[in-house]
């Protein structure tokens, strides 16, 4: 019965967006969790500060290895072979992919493994001290081990795409997360602090055995095979290396920006991570859920040259993530103290102190001036991709993180960690804005009128929203005790139903397009269900 209920869902990209977006949700909230162990057992000190900084490397390896052939080039030739019913090749590309993706990892992960103290010397703990080297390089060697099965996992995500298997590919960051958190329970208290980077790597393994069964049902074999001479193989590796370069630059930017910090005490990567993590909870669920279920639409509509489906899809799902982000964005900043408390720590819980809390906070406020941003960017990105035009957005990623490098060391040295967020926020609206810009001298005309109209009266009733959030915080401050976790979350609670309730008020009363289309989405998924699925859903945002 779950199982048909399922594939009816999965039968259009409203249903999709669906489960990716509840899926996005689950892992985030298991995510804060994780964070909240994190921050509790640990605090802001020493041993976050090098298991934090370990992740970079690793993340380095998989980022221009593993993440350009996928979001930019393997999925869309997969489509097209798999189109043609040529699939025997589809799977013989499938597997060439994997096989020369896991040798050049392998290759990486030893290299990485054998120069570890000098790659840490010299990126991310250049500001550290000797012992803060030693316990990264410990992290950082184990954590390497992780990217061999998320390399594998990665690709099987890339087909459960394609064949739009939303759930099976979207249960893989829950397990993620739930493989860290059983290293902080339990690995620590059998192998020390290195238990975490154990969790790290069990994690990664779990991504992959989650996704495994659901790969082999849908047909796929593994196969020792390589074949260079491929003509698609030839252009998946053509497209990615753009993209793998942008992503590069991305993964530099973040060394940089880690190294940065790392000169900053023993709070600052911690803190940044917090943050980070806190904002990117809707950006993922409202940005990224919303943009990875559209990409097979815009790539199937310009498959077949229709420019017009192409520019629909784009207005609804741009506006759609603009008429969640802003307000919550809003809330956000308005009650930055209050979701750091109650997510990282409660009052007398552990090593997660007062000062965290308002270091946290505020690096998250300004984290939240750019969410609309930052949540808007893998939508645009993914209208080049459909095109198949990696460059572009590579050429505008290097531009804006280089100017994140440059505003990071400038602004670091008067801000210290909030400079480095604020550096971030800056790239990040410079980088939204190039794409659109591009975009719209690309098409001539992107729904301009709609799309400007509707972002106007969602800030206007977000500004109203957030009066209302600013009031209702003071107002119920007096009468809750504010020094208990009890009281934090009751005001801010109230702050949030309020607020909430009057944006959708707004919204409705003055009949905002946006409130129509996430009902019609709604509509439209949920009917699926019960008519048995829209044969045509693989055409509709």
């Amino acid at each position: 019965m779950l199982r048909k209920l399922l594939k009816k869902l999965q039968s259009t990209i409203l249903g999709g967006a669906l489960i990716i977006g509840a899926a996005s949700v689950i892992s985030r909230i298991i995510g804060l969790i994780r964070d909240h162990f994190l921050a509790t057992e640990f605090g802001p000190g020493i041993v976050l500060k090098a298991y934090y900084a370990a992740f970079k490397v690793p993340d380095f390896i998989f980022n221009i290895v593993v993440l350009g052939a996928l979001s930019a080039a393997f999925i869309p030739t997969f489509l097209a072979v798999w189109n043609k019913r040529e699939k025997k090749e589809a799977w013989q590309i499938t597997n060439t992919v994997l096989n020369i993706l896991l040798l050049g990892v392998i290759v990486l992960i030893v290299f990485g493994y054998i120069f570890a103290p000098q790659i840490v010397d010299w990126t991310v703990m250049r500001g550290g001290t000797d012992y803060e080297k030693v316990l990264t390089t410990e992290f950082m060697r184990v954590m390497l081990f992780g990217v061999f099965f998320f390399t594998i996992s990665n690709v099987f995500a890339g087909l459960l795409n394609s064949f739009k298997r939303f759930f099976a590919y979207s249960l893989g960051p829950i397990f993620y997360n739930l493989g860290i958190i059983a290293g902080i329970l339990w690995f620590v208290d059998i192998w020390g602090a290195i238990g975490l980077a154990y969790g790290v790597v069990f994690g990664a393994a779990m991504h992959f055995l989650v996704q495994l069964p659901a790969v082999i049902r849908a047909g796929w074999r593994w196969k020792p095979e390589i074949n260079y001479h491929n003509p698609y193989v030839i252009k998946i590796f053509k497209l990615m290396a753009p993209r793998s370069i942008a992503l590069g630059v991305t993964q530099i930017n973040i060394i940089v920006i880690t190294a940065i910090a790392s000169g900053l005490g023993e709070e600052a990567i911690p803190v940044w991570n917090w943050a980070d993590n806190l904002q990117h909870f809707p950006i993922n669920v409202f940005g990224v859920s919303l943009a990875l279920s559209a990409f097979p639409v815009f790539s199937t509509a310009y498959a077949r040259k229709d420019k017009q489906k192409f520019l629909e899809c784009f207005s609804v799902s741009f506006r759609r993530i603009m008429f969640f982000i802003i307000p919550i964005s809003i809330a956000i900043l308005l009650l930055r103290a209050q979701i750091v408390r109650l997510v990282l720590g409660s009052f007398n819980s552990g090593m997660f102190d007062w000062q965290a809390t308002i270091m946290t906070a505020q690096t998250l406020g300004f984290f939240s001036i750019s969410m609309f941003a930052q949540a808007a960017i893998p939508l645009l990105a993914r209208t080049f991709f459909a095109q198949q035009d990696t460059k572009t957005p590579v050429y505008i990623s290097i531009f804006s993180m280089v100017l994140n490098a440059v505003f990071a060391f400038i602004l670091s040295g008067y801000m210290g960690v909030y400079g480095l967020a604020l550096a971030f926020s800056i790239s990040a609206l410079i980088n939204m804005l190039l794409l659109l810009s591009y975009l719209r001298i690309k098409f001539g005309y992107l729904d301009d009128k709609r799309i400007i109209n509707s972002v106007w009266k969602i800030i206007a009733a977000s500004l109203v929203m957030g009066l209302v959030i600013h009031g209702i915080k003071y107002f119920v401050a007096p009468v809750v005790d504010m020094q208990t976790t009890l009281g934090i979350f009751v005001q801010t609670s109230i702050a949030i139903v309020a607020g909430g309730l009057v944006y959708l008020l707004i919204a409705f009363k003055f009949k905002f397009d946006e409130i129509d289309l996430v009902i019609d989405w709604l509509r439209k998924a949920f009917g699926n269900i019960i008519n048995g699925g829209d044969k045509n859903g693989e055409n509709k945002c």
